[in-house]
C-alpha cells in the first residue's frame, strides 16, 4: 500500500454529520495513524520548503495540528485563526457561510504583518468559505495570502473556483457522494 492509500484509509467517513445529508471526513483519525500523519507532514514540507512563504496562518482547530509542525520544520512563524471570542486583545474579524451554517473567525492584529506572504492551512477545503474569510483577515492587516492548503479537498463543491486566483493545494481529493 502506498502513502496516498494509507492516507485515504486513515480518513474516517461519518455519514449524516453534523446534519443529515452531509458526509463528514474526520481527519482526527489521521493523528492516531502515525504513518498517515507522517506522510501528510513530509508531503507538506516537500511542497513548501522552497516556496517564498513568510508565515503560516492556521484555521482552528484541526488546521493547527498540521500547521504547527510544518511551521516548525520550515522555521517560520505560525498565526492562529480562531473562532470568534477566543482571542484577547485587538483582532481582525471576518464572517462566512459553511456548508452547514454560519461562523465568524478572528486573528490578532499584532500577528498579521504588512507585506508578508502567508500560507493558509486548514484540514479540509469544502466550499472555500473559511479560507475566503481567512484571506480577508490577513488582507485587513495588509498581509498577502500566497496559497491555500488543505489535507482534504472536496472539488465537487468548486472551492478552487471560489478561491481563485489564489492557488490551492490538497493532498487528497474526496467526494461527498
Amino acid at each position: 500500500m502506498n502513502n496516498d492509500e494509507i492516507l485515504d484509509k486513515a480518513i474516517r467517513r461519518v455519514p449524516d454529520f453534523p446534519k443529515p445529508g452531509i458526509l463528514f471526513f474526520d481527519v482526527t483519525s489521521i493523528f492516531t495513524n502515525p504513518p498517515a500523519f507522517k506522510h501528510c507532514l513530509d508531503r507538506m514540507v516537500e511542497i513548501y520548503k522552497n516556496k517564498k512563504i513568510d508565515a503560516i496562518a492556521a484555521v482552528e482547530s484541526r488546521g493547527f495540528l498540521f500547521a504547527a509542525p510544518l511551521a516548525d520544520r520550515l522555521n517560520i512563524p505560525l498565526v492562529l485563526i480562531r473562532k470568534k471570542g477566543k482571542l484577547p486583545g485587538d483582532v481582525y474579524r471576518a464572517s462566512y457561510s459553511l456548508e452547514y451554517g454560519e461562523a465568524t473567525i478572528e486573528a490578532h492584529k499584532a500577528d498579521i504583518e504588512k507585506g508578508k506572504k502567508y500560507l493558509v492551512i486548514d484540514d479540509l477545503i469544502a466550499t472555500g468559505g473559511t479560507l475566503t474569510a481567512s484571506k480577508e483577515l490577513i488582507e485587513q492587516g495588509e498581509g498577502i495570502v500566497s496559497e491555500f492548503f488543505g489535507v482534504i479537498g472536496i472539488p465537487e463543491l468548486n472551492y478552487s473556483e471560489k478561491l481563485a486566483p489564489t492557488p490551492v493545494t490538497t493532498l487528497i481529493d474526496l467526494s461527498e457522494k
